[in-house]
């Protein structure tokens, strides 16, 4: 007498399920679901009835019992940092989210779903002029897993990108490993900025100097959710992603100049397709080329920073920073707006990153 596995004791299936076409589809409109509620927790005015869009499906594709869970507990924290925002004066009157699906792996009873996340929130509308919309691209992996009648449930979902930095995301954003340097290098360290707001004044000239600001914005808004194939892209690469990198390169954009050498000396500054120096795509390097070239000063308050300028963070507060992001506007309330890499993501205010990670150490440094 053969065996029957224990997973279809009683089950009306016995064989592994197929994953058709139109299992597929829904495994595309459940992700979709799932973070359009996250987007919407975000949204101002935003109730219950806007944010159930993944409770609501059953069947052959659901959320697993886990998995419900972790998704009430994402909505409930979304929604502390809406409060969060709010006080900050920042609020989203609408938000729209589009879930791609890239690629399905299929093991038996086990299926992973590669899926990309588009996501736009509209700014609540102000007496001042400031950008209308924030957005990013981020890719996610789900997990699922058929149970003994065939059905699929999802039973895990991971960020891909590095960095975790989307503003619907709750994960815990990557740490860079520190990086050790001889002790007769004498790297600069960055004095810390406050993140106390309003700021005090420290206006910046943005004409007539030896950069070109308004090219380091274009050059940013041009291919934060694509990247130029002119230089390698490090997302998923190497720790910390290609932040530094998109950084570096907005720069060079505007007017900086490559400091040719040896790629470990952070005295040097260089990058092409071919090349690159550590302190072009490393989140420590830079901040000591930067600092010990000149060209940049340190601010003393992460919101006085304005077009070109360049703001750090370091996550845990172990004295390496984590994550570059270039500011692409300033609006008339003195609040920058950023935008980077690992997670592609444009004109996200400086309010939303210091609401979302209160812990965070903030670096910030005028160009």
């Amino acid at each position: 007498m053969a065996l029957v596995p224990n997973w279809s004791a009683g089950a009306a299936v016995t064989n592994d399920p197929t994953v058709d076409a139109a299992t597929k589809a829904t495994f595309q409109r459940l992700a979709d679901a799932v973070f359009t509620d996250r987007t919407q927790a975000l949204v101002d005015g935003a109730g219950s009835a806007r944010t159930r869009h993944a409770s609501g499906f059953s069947g052959s594709v659901r959320l697993s019992g886990g998995q419900s869970h972790e998704q009430s507990s994402a909505l409930g924290e979304l929604r502390a940092r809406r409060t969060r925002l709010a006080k900050l004066g920042e609020k989203y009157s609408d938000g729209s989210t589009k879930v791609t699906l890239d690629a399905t792996e299929v093991h038996g009873r086990r299926a992973k779903v590669a899926v990309t996340e588009t996501t736009t929130l509209t700014y609540q509308k102000r007496t001042a002029k400031g950008p209308k919309t924030t957005g990013f691209q981020a890719h996610h992996e789900l997990t699922f897993k058929a149970d003994g009648h065939g059905d699929w449930q999802l039973t895990g979902i991971r960020d891909t990108d590095d960095g975790y930095l989307a503003v619907n995301q709750v994960a815990k954003p990557a740490i860079a490993k520190a990086k050790t340097t001889a002790a007769d290098d004498g790297p600069p360290d960055a004095p810390r900025a406050a993140t106390s707001w309003p700021a005090p004044s420290n206006p910046k000239n943005l004409t007539g100097g030896a950069y070109d600001y308004t090219a380091m914005v274009a050059y940013a808004t041009k291919y934060w959710s694509h990247y130029n194939p002119a230089y390698p892209n490090y997302n998923g690469e190497t720790d910390g992603g290609d932040c530094t990198n998109f950084v570096s390169q907005s720069l060079k954009a505007g007017g900086w100049k490559h400091v040719p050498g040896y790629t470990n000396d952070f005295h040097k500054w260089f990058g092409n397709a071919d090349i690159q120096s550590d302190s072009f795509v490393g989140v420590n390097e830079f901040s000591w080329f930067a600092l010990s070239s000149k060209r940049v000063t340190p601010l003393a308050n992460v919101y006085q920073a304005n077009l070109g300028d360049v703001i750090q963070m370091d996550f845990n507060r172990d004295g390496s920073k984590d994550h570059s992001m270039i500011v692409t506007y300033r609006d008339r309330y003195g609040v920058p707006y950023v935008t980077y890499h690992s997670t592609n993501t444009y004109n996200r205010s400086v309010a939303s990153l210091v609401a979302s990670y209160p812990n965070a150490y903030f670096y910030a440094y005028r160009t």
